[in-house]
């Protein structure tokens, strides 16, 4: 028997908070659960710092990649007697789905903004590159790992297999709404998985719903929305990726002035230098920055020893409201005022923004093209989700944007009652009124 159709003696389930079970009868993808570099997700976090804001946000990329794995499961299960389906993609939609967030590093997105890296990139040198990952797939057959790789970065032929991972209603986006609800124990991510599952149809480059199944959807897209304002971008977790960002920020600084940490930082040096190979992405895991930042604390340099402090103990920033297209002159008069208190604005000082678009549909040409949901009608014919909808039309190709201005607040308590520099940065960042 050819290892692609090699099958467990019998099917192993992983108990899941959210689907119950996992299922796994696949040996490749038993092994590929097995593999080191897959393991290695179950030290990083799905939510970065959200869990300084959700107690219970604790759960990993694992988790999650299981998870996502088990959607597309289910979903090429409920497609095998579709037409447009062909059976032969069936192990590389598994694959894919279950390897797709392989290249995230500590703390994801925040940790990709000061090194400037991308996931993706690194998910794909994984699969491809001299891993126990790419051995494994190789074993399927000669070139499977790189049609993998294809997948995750949407250049692969069959568009279909990619929109199952990668579109407006994926299951990578099925799983982490969900999961990402369960653990931080709020109500907004839950909609009807099952039905949205049960009305999907393969067609030729993407999967559509049947127009039975579209007030499902219409739950899913606002429960994306929802979450997205409510969880993913809490102004208290942004306040702690500002202060992970200028940790990690001071450091790289202090490496390039050739301070002498009490700790070399030798698990960071290639990314200070901004020349990562393979090797060591793989090293840096969340267990691994804790340790530093841990270390840190005991620092001579005062910011970086503070920021540690603050992180590791959840003394993060306050924040204000704040409008970069009509406060930019208060923001250079605060910037001044810092550095006459002896406060240094670069670090103690950020506007921090989040947006998103929590639907769009197809705008040839622009940046991100993003392929719409399209509802398949009784007579056959596809009509675009927004024109049928008039609750995804409200909120179709409108983006929300968000600005907070984030700051010490202890450090201002603690300067001179009767300094004229405190009354003005107070006056400043409180004349709307400080959130909590």
């Amino acid at each position: 028997m050819a290892y692609k159709d090699e099958q467990l003696n019998e099917e192993k389930v992983f108990k899941d908070p959210v689907h119950r079970y996992i299922h796994v009868k696949d040996q490749v993808i038993w092994d590929l659960i097995a593999a080191p570099e897959f393991q290695r997700l179950r030290r990083i976090k799905q939510l970065g710092t959200t869990n300084l804001t959700f107690h219970g946000a604790e759960h990993s990329r694992f988790n999650h990649s299981l998870g996502v794995y088990e959607i597309v499961r289910r979903i090429i299960t409920n497609f095998e007697d579709k037409p447009h389906w062909n059976k032969g993609e069936r192990l590389l939609c598994l694959c894919a789905a279950l390897l797709h967030d392989l290249g995230h590093g500590p703390f994801s997105h925040s940790f990709e903004k000061v090194f400037k890296l991308d996931h993706e990139y690194f998910t794909q040198q994984i699969i491809i590159g001299d891993t126990t990952i790419h051995k494994i797939l190789e074993r399927v057959s000669e070139g499977f790992s790189k049609k993998v790789a294809d997948v995750i970065a949407k250049t692969y032929e069959d568009k279909l297999v990619v929109s199952l991972i990668s579109s407006q209603i994926d299951a990578d986006r099925m799983d982490y709404l969900q999961r990402d609800a369960y653990f931080t124990g709020v109500s907004y991510g839950h909609f009807d998985m099952e039905r949205i599952l049960r009305v999907m149809r393969p067609i030729d480059d993407q999967v559509v719903i049947k127009s039975s199944g579209m007030h499902a959807v219409e739950d899913y897209i606002m429960s994306r929305y929802q979450m997205y304002w409510q969880v993913y971008f809490h102004p208290v977790t942004r306040s702690a990726e500002v202060i992970l960002s200028k940790i990690l920020h001071r450091a790289k600084f202090l490496y390039e002035k050739n301070y002498s940490f009490k700790l070399e930082p030798i698990h960071f040096i290639s990314f200070f230098k901004e020349k990562v190979d393979l090797t060591d992405y793989l090293k840096l895991d969340e267990s691994i920055v804790f340790y530093y930042f841990q270390v840190w604390q005991e620092e001579d340099d005062a910011i970086l020893s503070d920021l540690c402090e603050r992180f590791m103990n959840r003394r993060l920033f306050k924040y204000v409201e704040f409008n970069p297209n009509r406060q930019m002159n208060e923001w250079m008069e605060l910037y001044q005022l810092f550095q006459e208190a002896e406060i240094d604005p670069e670090y103690y000082l950020e506007v921090d923004s989040s947006s998103d678009l929590p639907y769009d549909f197809y705008r040839p040409g622009e940046e991100e093209e993003r392929l719409p949901i399209h509802l398949l009608m009784p007579g056959g014919e596809l009509k675009e989700l927004s024109r049928h909808s008039d609750i995804v039309e409200s909120i179709s190709g409108k983006k929300r944007t968000d600005h907070k201005l984030y700051f010490p607040a202890d450090f201002l308590a603690n300067l001179n009652e009767e300094s004229p520099v405190k009354e003005r940065i107070m006056e400043l960042l409180y004349h709307q009124g400080a959130d909590k």
